[in-house]
């Protein structure tokens, strides 16, 4: 392979699965450095620069994705019985589909900033990439509580079932040990948000893809995100797309996803929106009724 083509095939990696999916700040945050974006921008291999466009560019992305939802009259119609009035703390506790710079909850928050007369949300993106449910449970308390919010959105597990290539006979995590976690993270925010939880439950994974790409050591199986999804799906609160059918039907469709087959395309990211916002409309519906 030629220096230029590595080169090439590295900026490509670095655009589509590095930049959008970490950010410093999350993973040091009792550093003092950890808001140094020349000193991020160089862990990456790029200019500071060069970051902020990318970045620019992700929030650019996210805004044209919600500008597009915007035209879908249906969509439009619901956004009125929104229960939100425009001044809540909304936090977003997932993974790297959370995480993600240019993902469903960027898109969201394009999307309410339109649409709401005088919004002044505060949004915050707790999301940290790869993380299971464990990992999530061990920083709820600086990540979410500790912001005190009106709403929170709970995007977790794909990455409990993940089965390493060096034990594919098991998941990370057991279902009860998931079961056990997610238990806990509703017990602990239940007492503390005065809005129903919402759970988004995870989307397939087109396993073909996952299992060809350099960049994961893993696999994950619809064998095993069946069983967590019905786990979510018994939870209190909003539980959104509780079959996991949102990115196809009977299987995944492959545009809704990155060459991956795992992380989500802007496209993806779009049809979680579109379901969000459809559930907690008719969520408010139902309670005026």
């Amino acid at each position: 392979m030629s220096d230029r083509k590595a080169k090439e095939e590295e900026k490509e990696i670095m655009e589509q699965f590095m930049i959008p999916f970490y950010h410093v700040n999350k993973r040091m945050t009792l550093f003092p450095g950890k808001d140094n974006t020349a000193g991020e921008a160089a862990l990456m291999g790029v200019t500071e620069k060069e970051l902020k466009i990318y970045r620019e560019n992700f929030d650019e992305n996210a805004k044209r994705a919600a500008l597009e939802i915007l035209k879908d009259d249906d969509i439009t119609e619901i956004l009125k019985d929104l229960p939100m009035d425009g001044e809540e703390t909304i936090v977003a506790f997932g993974d790297s589909i959370t995480e993600d710079a240019q993902g469903w909850f960027s898109i969201l928050k394009h999307v309410l900033e339109i649409s709401v007369e005088n919004a002044d949300f505060n949004f915050i993106n707790a999301g940290v990439s790869y993380n299971t449910t464990s990992e999530a449970l061990r920083r709820i308390d600086r990540d979410v509580v500790i912001h005190e919010p009106d709403w929170v959105f709970i995007a977790l597990g794909t990455f409990d079932v993940q089965r390493l290539n060096i034990v594919p006979g098991r998941t990370l995590l057991p279902l009860s040990e998931s079961w056990e976690n997610l238990h806990s993270i509703q017990e602990i925010l239940e007492d503390r948000v005065s809005n129903p939880l919402v759970w988004i439950t995870p989307a397939p994974v087109i396993t073909e893809l996952l299992m060809e790409n350099q960049l994961h050591d893993f696999t994950i199986e619809e064998k095993d995100l069946g069983p967590l999804r019905e786990v979510i799906a018994g939870k209190n609160g909003a539980i959104i797309d509780p079959g996991g059918k949102r990115l196809g039907g009977k299987e995944p469709e492959a545009w809704h996803y990155l060459p991956d087959g795992l992380h989500h395309s802007l496209s993806g990211h779009m049809e979680t929106v579109k379901h969000l916002i459809k559930k907690l409309s008719k969520s408010k519906s139902e309670s005026s009724d």
